[in-house]
């Protein structure tokens, strides 16, 4: 049958489960105080790294009913693989995976697997219509060791061959999972066992291409000397064997198995610094599958796959931590240049942008993270402050209301802050809003932290959230203060590239400067720029055509995976806003605005003196909002599937 009109390019079947990865690198596990959640599980992470390298990838096991099955699912298919297969276990939960990182040979690993979701595959769950409609299934070793599972795989492999697919084995083989050692001792990855052996030799002619380590090799050879082992295992199959050989590369045996490793080609990789070298197989096969299926031939299929492997020992993490296409590539293009990948700013800068979990074409923010102006309005209006943060919770109420009238799902946004506005960042959390939060000190100038240092704040902040930081900056500043606001910023920024947040980086020329020309904000976002910093949005305020085309032209030069530019308001009033989405209207790193008391500031005051009720507050905030849209849309063609508010 046909291969080159499938619908997938592979389906990968086997384990599947959440890893708890400890942040306290060097510490004993028993001393692990936090944990980094990841998608991990050989198969999931091999989905997963496949699916990031251009392949057309689906999962086929099974998840609990629960929060951590649903954060696989979500996982996988963030990054496009197919997930129809990914059957949910009512009566089963998620295997999960504890892990640490003590040293550079020392990776503690414990699996919660007792009668998990995943083991219990069976053959009913394997459709042989989904089978047909990839070109490439990849089995991985752990679901030979269990009748249930093994069956499964065995009637996946007889739809395989049935249909034409290509058939891949990862032995991925672990000992505590076939019953070899204490349950605590995940670790270890090598305990002979002729059970073992006879239970792999028993499949491996079902297999067109096989991977492991020499360790791996052992217990499918059912020998400790490499060459023997591979001898033996070509006993059995005709399968092309590529065994990675540590960091000395791999080797590829599609023949008879040499009798001296002098005559066997070794396909080297670049050597790096490790930190963990958990999922580096995984990546590894990642890369693999990608030249092999698109039949670019051994060499390159190994380079990529070594390069996947070195990518992923020097990070925290497996799935998170492998590369994508695009980062891959521009990796290989330097790959000599590139001993320490961990700290290489142009490739983690990649990482960083190439990973991001959703895209926003357009974005039509509502702010309501003011903490000073609403102070003082409450103030005048001789209301207690007490009042601000139910106000903002209507002020959400609003928000949501006109995205459900406006059909601005995906495209709506707000800006909220903790001081005032916790339970409305609460509250819409996890529906899928843009979301951003101040960091700054109200007014401060130069720039300080509300609430102390950026990494201490990062810590308890959900993922999705973006760091809006505001800064009152002018390139005629003195010297002193422009290097203490930089210092400052480029603080923000790099707790942002360590914590996996985004970046709104805003920027106003001070109140009392005299000279306020549009073409200073040119010169600070080259500044910027120049002191390394790639902030994931802009904000500014309304700029001519003009500027906003230079503004175009500085961020394709500096950074092209910019999200974009925001349009700030500063309280204009609606018409000079509509001038200013005129101006933008061919400025296509404009993607939206982010306004905040234009919406709502006359309402609000009117509630917070008493002269209007909570519904009337969220009518009129509401109408103004979807006014502020109405306004954005004449000036830009709406995104496929939208339509323009009347």
């Amino acid at each position: 049958m046909a291969t080159q009109h499938k619908q997938l390019d592979v389906i990968c079947l086997g384990r599947i489960a959440v890893d708890f990865y400890a942040q306290q690198i060097g510490a004993r596990l028993e001393d692990a105080s936090t944990f980094a959640k990841y998608l991990g599980g050989s198969s999931g992470n091999v989905a997963y790294g496949t699916a990031i390298q251009g392949l057309r990838s689906g999962m086929l096991a099974r998840v609990g009913d629960e929060h951590m099955g649903r954060f696989l699912r979500e996982e996988l298919q963030r990054v496009g693989a197919d997930t129809q297969y990914l059957i949910t276990d009512k009566q089963r939960l998620t295997g999960l995976v504890i892990l640490g990182i003590k040293d550079q040979e020392t990776f503690p690993l414990i699996f919660y697997r007792e009668n998990c979701a995943d083991m219990a595959l069976t053959p009913e769950d394997i459709d042989e219509s989904y089978i047909a409609s990839s070109r490439a299934l990849a089995i991985t070793g752990t679901h030979l060791s269990h009748p249930n599972t093994r069956a499964a795989v065995l009637k996946a492999l007889e739809y395989a061959r049935r249909h034409g697919l290509r058939t891949a084995l990862d032995i991925d083989y672990r000992p505590v999972l076939w019953g070899l050692t204490s349950l605590g001792d995940g670790e270890n990855r090598f305990v002979e066992s002729a059970n073992v052996t006879r239970k792999l030799q028993e499949v491996l002619h079902h297999f067109d291409l096989i991977v492991g380590t020499e360790e791996e090799f052992h217990i499918a050879g059912g020998s400790t000397d490499t060459l023997t082992a591979l001898q033996n295992v070509r006993n059995t199959t005709q399968a092309t064997l590529v065994c990675k050989r540590g960091a000395q590369g791999c080797s590829v045996f599609e023949g008879a198995i040499a009798t001296d490793w002098q005559q066997v080609k070794l396909h080297s990789g670049v050597r790096v610094e490790v930190l963990n070298v958990l999922g580096a197989g995984d990546a590894f096969m990642s890369g693999l599958l990608r030249g092999y299926l698109n039949d670019e031939g051994w060499d390159q299929a190994c380079r990529y796959a070594n390069a996947c492997g070195a990518l992923v020992v020097s990070r925290h993490g497996c799935a998170p931590a492998m590369p994508t296409k695009l980062e891959l590539d521009d990796y290989l293009q330097r790959e000599q240049q590139v001993p320490r990948p961990d700290r290489d700013a142009h490739l983690n800068h990649l990482h960083r942008v190439t990973t991001r979990k959703q895209q926003w074409p357009e974005l039509c923010v509502f702010a309501f993270d003011h903490r000073k102006q609403l102070a003082d309005m409450a103030h005048q209006a001789g209301a207690s402050h007490q009042r601000i943060p139910q106000l903002k919770n209507l002020l959400l109420t609003a928000a949501q209301a006109a995205a459900a009238e406006g059909g601005l799902t995906g495209n709506s946004g707000i800006l909220a802050d903790t001081t005032y506005g916790q339970a409305a960042l609460n509250a819409i959390t996890g529906q899928g809003w843009w979301i951003g939060r101040p960091v700054e000190q109200p007014g401060s100038r130069p720039l300080r932290l509300e609430h102390g240092n950026i990494g201490s704040q990062l810590l308890d902040w959900p993922q999705e959230h973006v760091v809006k930081c505001l800064v009152f900056y002018h390139p005629q500043d003195a010297a002193e203060l422009r290097h203490e606001q930089d210092e400052w910023i480029t603080e923000v920024y790099r707790g942002c590239c360590k914590s996996g947040h985004e970046l709104l980086l805003e920027v106003i020329l001070p109140e009392n400067c005299a000279d306020k020309d549009q073409r200073h904000y040119l010169a600070v976002l080259e500044h910027f720029y120049r002191l390394g910093l790639k902030p994931d949005w802009w904000k500014l305020p309304p700029l001519s055509a003009a500027h906003w085309q230079q503004v175009g032209a500085l961020i394709e030069t500096h950074d092209p995976f910019c999200r974009g530019v925001l349009i700030l308001g500063l309280d204009a009033p609606e018409a000079t806003l509509q001038a200013g989405f005129a101006a933008a209207a061919d400025a296509r790193w404009v993607k939206g605005f982010a306004v905040g008391r234009t919406i709502f500031g006359p309402p609000s005051r009117l509630w917070l003196q008493g002269e209007i009720d909570d519904a009337t507050l969220i009518e009129q905030v509401k109408q103004k909002y979807l006014r502020l849209i109405g306004l954005w849309r004449q000036y830009r063609p709406q995104p496929e599937g939208k339509t323009a508010l009347r």
